[in-house]
């Protein structure tokens, strides 16, 4: 009889451990999903240029009525420390400097995927909507559509919406602000409508 083959899996504690020893660098592109450590992809120059647009536009459109944090970790549970491109965050004066943000804090995040819309699909999105991530998007740089999904289930989403370049698109926390897709997809923009939404 073989002998099984057990994963040793680590806590998000232990995963922190890594990192002040030295074992994992600061420079080193991971993130932990049920207690793996998974090697993020390359940022490709578009992925760095739409989440680079994309920040500042949220900036710009939130104010101080939310925390945009870009391609930091967010803690969803004791096993899984995801790392997204863009999370929103409900607004604190301190930008959470005493108090590590939970599930509840986030207002929506955001995913770009040049080469890894499966694995925000298949792997990330479940994972966020179990951990009550209300709105989630995803900026599919390969065929030029958002995916926007929202009312979160145990492991997906109820609500799947698809926008195209020319459409626009609200979060859920700011009804009032309107992104036209291909902006914050960093297609040519200048036959596009012009955005509208709060001002900075």
């Amino acid at each position: 009889m073989e002998a099984e083959v057990k994963k040793r899996l680590f806590t998000v504690e232990e995963y922190h451990q890594m990192a002040e020893a030295g074992i994992l660098r600061e420079d080193d592109r991971v993130e932990l999903i049920d207690g793996e450590i998974i090697q993020m992809s390359p940022i490709g120059h578009r992925h760095m240029v739409c989440v680079n647009r994309a920040n500042t536009l949220f900036i710009q459109a939130f104010g101080n009525g939310a925390v945009v944090s870009p391609q930091n970790p967010v803690r969803l549970t004791d096993w899984t420390e995801p790392q997204p491109d863009l999370v929103v965050f409900k607004p604190r004066a301190d930008f959470y400097a005493k108090k590590e943000p939970v599930p509840e804090d986030v207002l929506f995040m955001v995913e770009i995927a040049e080469t890894t819309l499966s694995y925000d699909r298949k792997i990330k999105l479940p994972r966020y909507a179990a951990a009550g991530i209300p709105e989630f998007w995803i900026g599919d740089l390969k065929n030029d559509i958002l995916h926007v999904y929202r009312n979160p289930g145990r492991e997906t989403y109820n609500i799947a919406l698809i926008l195209h370049p020319s459409e626009s698109i609200s979060p859920l926390a700011f009804p009032d602000v309107t992104f036209q897709v291909g902006e914050l997809l960093s297609i040519d923009c200048e036959k596009l409508p012009p955005r509208s939404g709060i001002q900075p």
